[in-house]
């Protein structure tokens, strides 16, 4: 049977990574584990102190520890978490800090469920030269949006009085 803290440990060992096993950790989960179970407190234990005792536990030449070596790890950190407990007391308060753990999702992006498209083609966000290829309702104005159509009357563009010009002279 599987131990809570056991089963911890495998939750975090497959985070974020769908070809793991849950039976090794990398550094990266490891010290996801230690920050989101309260064990790396920043001040007490820090990521560095976190980062010193996984390279001292795990086998020469490997990324990654199992679970034999995890618990020779938290013996490690357990005295830096609870000054002036026993070993074996600041071990226990450390895994009470882990039992039934899971891999919290605090910060992690969401990905937006209505996507990029809506906000893109939504017209009244366009700016400067962009919003004038499309008219009050949103919709397209066509080539007269994009270009300078001339009108080729001969009157100058903003000229008032076009078209008043009699033609008996």
């Amino acid at each position: 049977k599987m131990s809570e803290l056991e089963k911890s440990f495998r939750k975090f060992a497959m985070y974020g990574d769908t070809a793991a096993t849950g039976n090794d950790m990398t550094g990266k989960n490891f010290s996801k584990m230690l920050k989101d179970c309260g064990v790396m407190d920043g001040k007490a234990v820090t990521s560095t102190d976190v980062d010193i005792v996984f390279n001292k536990v795990k086998t020469k030449g490997a990324r990654t520890i199992n679970f034999a070596e995890f618990q020779q790890a938290m013996k490690e950190l357990c005295g830096k978490r609870f000054k002036g407990k026993s070993p074996e007391e600041a071990l226990q308060a450390v895994y009470a800090l882990m039992e039934g753990k899971e891999p919290a999702n605090v910060g992690v992006t969401k990905t937006t469920t209505a996507g990029g498209v809506d906000r893109l083609t939504d017209t009244s966000k366009y700016t400067g030269s962009h919003k004038e290829r499309f008219d009050e309702s949103g919709k397209g104005k066509g080539i007269a949006g994009r270009e300078d159509v001339t009108d080729g009357s001969g009157y100058v563009g903003a000229y008032k009085g076009a078209g008043t010009y009699d033609k008996t002279h």
